[in-house]
């Protein structure tokens, strides 16, 4: 939800200032664009040096630089955000945002502002329940701002109560349920998998395939910038999630279904893009095997077909979407699998295609529908292909 919103963040002089390194190193993880803007209180408790390095931009905080030379446009930063956040908030800034007292440049570019404005206040107990504190955040939620209230716990002052700064993991979850709001997935779960499994032989080897989870990944990132709350069982992969979904770690076959079986009947969406392991050795060797006995066949079991179950299992308002990877007849096979499975959606991919299929950023398919219409996405990044998946999914939703 936050791929590509620019995000004015807000530092106040606070000891909570600490915080805001980490708040923006998970911005910028989750794909949003942060500028920073400090009160010059707050370069006593955070170096601006260590947020321009995690945001990737000059953070400012006063109205010029170069000995007076360059002027720090309060004006074109309000202007610039999607939102503007400030984290965290002391009790003389909000004082001034309800008042209009404009002697720094974090107020000047909060009264220059014409985004949604959010606030997360950190102080003191005393301080935070004062009736005046209390008065004036009353006042800024009558402006129309938004704020994530301080929590209790130990403060620095050593009392305990409200008043510290909201942890940047729940303030990054705000802000991605507030834009997600008006998204054409808000309030939709889905559930999809992605990546491969690895079948044990032994505690040393095991059968897997070339499968990375970039697909399915891309899949999780466009769901969420679309406004589903997303589940992610992901197989063994070094490729890194998106900040904003769920993800359930899993090995094997059977531990892939364990997950999707649970998170299923909840689920609105379910999209299966891991490519699972069809046979599993039925009885894994306790310690390594040795050459000696690589004369000895491995006995193989069949693994659950979680596709088929899920869509056995799917209720009225669900859609499910499966993937078929083929080397030959594949939309043949894509068919055949469409109406065994009872799916809503299959995409169609070929190793035939080059630049297409496993460990490519890459990908060539095309989408079928159960009325057997199809649709061809040309090669392209595989991120613009799961956009255009989950639009697909959102235009046909009311056909399943």
């Amino acid at each position: 939800m936050l791929a590509g919103k620019k995000i004015l963040l807000g530092v106040c002089g606070s000891i909570a200032a600490y915080k805001s390194a980490y708040l923006t190193r998970l911005l910028v993880k989750a794909g949003a664009e942060v500028r920073v803007v400090m009160t010059p209180d707050a370069t006593s408790f955070i170096g601006p040096i260590t947020l321009s390095t995690l945001s990737q931009y000059p953070v400012l905080w006063q109205f010029t630089n170069d000995e007076g030379a360059t002027w720090n446009n309060h004006v074109e930063l309000g202007l610039w955000a999607d939102l503007m956040l400030i984290a965290p908030l002391t009790a003389t800034t909000l004082s001034k945002m309800n008042t209009g007292l404009c002697d720094n440049l974090l107020v000047a570019t909060y009264l220059s502002a014409k985004c949604p404005v959010v606030v997360a206040p950190a102080m003191d107990l005393d301080m935070y329940r004062h009736p005046s504190t209390q008065y004036n955040l009353e006042r800024l939620q009558s402006f129309g701002h938004h704020i994530i209230a301080a929590e209790s716990g130990e403060l620095a002052s050593g009392l305990e109560g409200q008043g510290r700064l909201a942890e940047p993991e729940k303030i990054v979850a705000w802000l991605s349920n507030f834009f997600s709001k008006d998204l054409p997935l808000s309030g939709k779960k889905a559930l999809l998998t992605a990546g491969p499994t690895r079948e044990p032989i032994d505690p040393v080897r095991y059968i897997s395939n070339h499968s990375t989870g970039k697909m399915g990944i891309a899949l999780a990132e466009a769901l969420l910038s679309n406004g589903a709350q997303v589940t992610l069982v992901l197989g063994p992969t070094t490729e890194t999630p998106p900040a904003d979904a769920t993800v359930i770690r899993t090995e094997t076959a059977e531990d892939m279904y364990k997950a999707v079986k649970d998170h299923f009947p909840q689920s609105d969406v379910f999209i299966a893009s891991a490519a699972v392991a069809d046979f599993t050795p039925a009885q894994p060797a306790q310690h390594k095997r040795k050459k000696a006995e690589g004369g000895n066949p491995i006995a193989l079991s069949r693994t659950r077909d979680i596709l088929a179950e899920m869509g056995q299992q799917k209720r009225a308002g669900q859609f499910v979407v499966g993937f078929a990877l083929e080397t030959q007849h594949a939309l043949q096979y894509g068919q055949q699998k469409l109406q065994e499975k009872n799916l809503d959606l299959i995409v169609i991919n070929t190793l035939e295609d080059e630049g297409a299929g496993f460990g490519h950023d890459t990908n060539k398919v095309v989408l079928l529908d159960k009325d057997n219409t199809t649709t061809e996405l040309a090669l392209q990044p595989k991120r613009e292909i799961a956009e255009q998946i989950v639009q697909h999914i959102i235009q046909h939703w009311h056909e399943a």
